[in-house]
């Protein structure tokens, strides 16, 4: 089986790649690399000891897609790519359509070109009600989608109404959506782990970065929301259990026929900001100076999953503690105070 794995040199995409490979998968790597780095790749073939199939492009291209296909025999896909910060689709939701929405329709039309009808995307919990997500929580994944507060969310909730509509229109395609919540951490060897560009959008960098002394102090987006501490409680799962979930994903449709699947990926447990500091503080032995600010647009209070369902579909389930995600992230952000050192 080739699989193709778009975003594949990501932070999420890479640690995938190691799981696949434990799994005996056999991949391709397709990736623009606007906001990942070739080292990346480099660095995973080290650890799983085996060379990788990387081809440099962008999945709005339908050309160099199609090469792909052609070349490599795909037959399956775990769609990673796109880009993924709140914030920044706020303020560029253009640029969130086109690559997120655009780029996944230009993918589709290939893999229905070349006979390619399996598929596992990259969903978010943001899909889910925000305005009122308060009454819904743990969130399940019946409870009501679309009333999004950011562009980033909406481009995700519109990719998983396109792939129902997809699958009406043509049953014999096998398609997984897998809502992640937050994920964080990094591989145990500290080799591969997050690295955004320029300032980070989400919490676990931000407070690596700070501890290492890269930044002066965390930004935290409110301390007045309605939890323990103020801050807001969010589920953070250990990117390895992440990756995980996307072999049991595809096991999964190699072996069954119920579609849609759309299975939530968390722990099933909030953490808020200041918790995740002081567990990072715990496990960098390293302060982690905060100043709290006004609320960041599109953020709601507390936001948690109900996971249980992916443990009877999947057999899955999250083992990596908050603990855990911290001591990965530091390693990560110690041995690469600069992440892959900029870039390609």
């Amino acid at each position: 089986m080739n699989i193709l794995i778009t975003g594949g040199a990501g932070y999420i995409g890479s640690h995938t790649l190691i799981s696949l490979a434990e799994a005996k998968y056999k991949f391709v790597v397709f990736d623009n690399l606007s906001n990942s780095s070739k080292k990346s790749i480099k660095r995973v073939e080290k650890i799983i000891q085996k060379p990788i199939y990387f081809e440099e492009g962008d999945i709005r291209d339908k050309k160099a897609l199609n090469k792909v296909f052609e070349k490599y025999k795909i037959n399956s896909v775990i769609h990673f790519a796109g880009l993924k910060a709140v914030g920044e689709s706020v303020k560029n939701p253009l640029e969130y359509y086109d690559n997120n929405i655009v780029g996944t329709l230009k993918l589709l039309e290939v893999m229905k070109k070349n006979n390619c009808k399996k598929i596992v995307f990259s969903s978010s919990a943001t899909v889910y009600n925000e305005v009122d997500a308060q009454n819904y929580i743990p969130l399940k994944e019946n409870f009501p989608t679309g009333a999004t507060t950011n562009p980033y969310g909406r481009t995700k909730y519109f990719i998983e109404e396109i792939l129902k509509d997809l699958y009406i229109s043509d049953p014999e395609f096998q398609i997984a959506i897998l809502r992640y919540f937050n994920p964080v951490g990094a591989h145990e060897s500290g080799t591969i782990g997050e690295d955004p560009n320029g300032i980070p959008n989400n919490l676990m960098p931000y407070i690596s970065q700070t501890a290492v002394g890269k930044r002066e102090y965390l930004s935290v987006f409110g301390g007045d929301y309605p939890t323990p501490d103020g801050t807001g409680v969010r589920d953070y799962i250990h990117v390895v259990d992440l990756a995980n979930a996307h072999v049991k994903a595809l096991d999964y449709l190699n072996n069954q026929t119920t579609n849609p699947l759309i299975v939530n990926i968390g722990t099933g447990i909030g953490y808020s900001v200041l918790d995740m500091v002081k567990a990072f503080e715990k496990a960098s032995g390293k302060q982690v100076p905060y100043q709290i600010g006004q609320r960041r647009q599109g953020d709601i209070s507390t936001c948690y999953s109900d996971s249980s369902f992916a443990k009877e579909v999947l057999n899955w389930e999250a083992k990596k503690t908050i603990d855990d995600m911290c001591i990965d992230s530091w390693k990560w952000q110690k041995k690469n105070p600069n992440g892959y050192s900029k870039k390609k």
